[in-house]
Parts: structure tokens; C-alpha cells; sequence
């Protein structure tokens, strides 16, 4: 790495901490073999999805679903809605839905707020079918609530899924 030939940028006074009898220098310096490059700290906040990330890993270690009250996990990419019921005591999944899926979404063809629905449906007819009554917790990976995802929570609370 070669030295830039530029002039410093040097301060020989500063309001903030009084007079300096040696000036800045904000250039790299030159020890020896190697090059010593000023300190630069930055501060980054979580961005949207890291801050989700911990929510949901956060919840996770609170509620832990068994065979006769699972988790509920939902989660909505930019276009579809997934939904599952999980055990977590024997690490299986009792029930899944999803928008894509050919038999919600085909008869009749219909948009995907309306296919969350369905998803919502199937999965209180799946829950009388295992004989589960509630749930242990509702987690929705620490996403906010859209339309899909409102029309989802609208068919499941009927059943008594969700306290509203």
C-alpha cells in the first residue's frame, strides 16, 4: 500500500478539547513495515429482519408446543402465508397449510387474502380432527400482521385459537 502524497489534515486547536500542542493527523502513519490506520467506529442499529429474528428467538424459549397444545407458527413472505402447527416435545409438525397449496387455491381460483382464509379453515377442520382445543402460543415470527395474515387470524379466532 503506498503512502498518498496529500496534505494532512491538522487541527492545532480545538474548541471542544482545548489547545493541543501536537496537531492531528488523520492520514494512516507509517510504523515500521505496516501502516497504522486511524480508529473508525460505526453504529449500526438491527435491521428489520435481524430485529425479528430475536423477537421470534426470544418467544421460542418461552412456549414450546406439545401434541395436545402445539405452537401455531405462522409466517408471510412478500406473497404467500404458511401455516403450522408444531410439537416441539417430539420435534413434529401436525398440521401445514399453505396458500400454494393446489386444493386451497383452486376451487374456485381466488386471490391470496382470500386462499389465507382457507388456509385458517383447513386448519380448524385439521385441529377438530387431532382433538386439540387451543394452542400454546401464536407466533408469527415477529412480523406484524397484513391482510393475509389478518384474514387468517379472522377464520382461526372463530374456533377460539386466538383471545379477541
Amino acid at each position: 500500500m503506498a503512502l498518498v502524497n496529500a496534505p494532512a489534515l491538522q487541527f492545532k486547536s480545538s474548541a471542544v478539547f482545548g489547545i493541543c500542542s501536537k496537531p492531528f493527523n488523520f492520514l494512516p502513519m507509517r510504523s515500521r513495515n505496516f501502516f497504522v490506520k486511524p480508529l473508525l467506529v460505526e453504529a449500526r442499529a438491527n435491521t428489520r429482519k435481524e430485529s425479528a429474528k430475536i423477537r421470534n428467538r426470544r418467544m421460542r424459549k418461552k412456549f414450546n408446543g406439545t401434541p395436545t397444545r402445539p405452537r401455531l407458527s405462522v409466517f408471510c413472505s412478500d406473497k404467500q402465508m404458511y401455516a403450522m402447527l408444531v410439537d416441539d416435545q417430539n420435534n413434529k409438525c401436525l398440521f401445514y397449510g399453505s396458500t400454494l397449496q393446489k386444493s386451497i387455491r383452486q376451487h374456485p381460483p381466488c386471490s391470496t387474502i382470500e386462499a389465507a382464509k382457507r388456509v385458517g379453515e383447513e386448519l380448524v377442520k385439521a385441529s377438530n380432527d387431532l382433538n386439540i382445543n387451543e394452542i400454546s402460543s401464536y407466533d408469527r415470527n415477529g412480523f406484524a400482521c397484513g391482510e393475509r395474515m389478518q384474514a387468517f387470524e379472522i377464520a382461526i379466532s372463530g374456533h377460539g385459537f386466538l383471545p379477541r
